[in-house]
């Protein structure tokens, strides 16, 4: 007969308990002893969110509402129904505006392919869109849905190169990036509007607002 053999059983510890087998480390595993920054991140996270909704729907103004034709724009990118093609700057301030959406969700939630952070981006998008529509504040074009899922595509490319480089401290690195860069944009466009506040033209008064100057009597010509 031929004997069987078995695998040799884990040798018990001083006090008969059994050796914990090790655990591989996890890639962007908090280490001991290392606060969750989840918490902080998702605060700058709704502050870049509100940042970008200010600037997308009023251009840093002063929030208002009606005074402009609501535009739908279907075709991208080309002039259609009376409307013109898509200005390059603008379509690449958008791109590079919403690139660090891509970034925030990809270390949100790392889990998540990059469809559905493009879809997340696309509906935030649509949703931005939307209210421009509704409140009359601006046109709404396709070109910023493709846009704007497009720099969410490029912030996880980004992410990813970090990752193959950072490896263990990419969440920490890049949450710290992210944060510095939305206080510094917080900063910036604080410094903008005041300056416009201080140095920029005066608004034209309206005419019921001016005050009437009264001409002097020169008195009656002689004759």
């Amino acid at each position: 007969m031929t004997s069987m053999s078995h695998a040799p059983e884990p040798r018990p510890a001083t006090g008969g308990a059994l050796m914990p087998t090790p655990q591989p480390a996890t890639r962007e595993t908090p280490l001991a002893g290392v606060r969750n920054p989840m918490p902080a991140l998702i605060a700058v996270f709704a502050v870049y969110l509100v940042l970008l909704a200010w600037i997308v729907l009023w251009k840093l103004d002063v929030p208002w509402i009606g005074g402009v034709q609501r535009v739908i724009k279907l075709v991208p990118f080309v002039p259609s129904g009376g409307d013109g093609a898509s200005a390059p700057s603008e379509v690449v301030a958008n791109l590079l505006l919403f690139v660090p959406f891509g970034v925030y969700l990809g270390l949100l939630a790392p889990s998540w392919p990059w469809w559905r952070v493009a879809g997340t981006v696309a509906g935030a998008s649509l949703s931005l869109e939307a209210t421009q529509y509704v409140l009359a504040i601006g046109s709404s074009d396709v070109t910023h849905l493709i846009v704007n899922a497009a720099g969410s595509l490029v912030g996880i490319g980004v992410l990813a190169l970090a990752r193959r480089r950072l490896q263990a401290r990419t969440a920490a690195v890049m949450g710290r990036i992210c944060s510095i860069g939305t206080v510094l944009a917080v900063l910036a466009c604080g410094i903008l509007v005041a300056s416009q506040l201080r140095y920029g033209p005066p608004r034209e008064l309206p005419v019921s607002s001016m005050h009437s100057v009264a001409v002097p009597d020169t008195g009656t010509p002689g004759r």
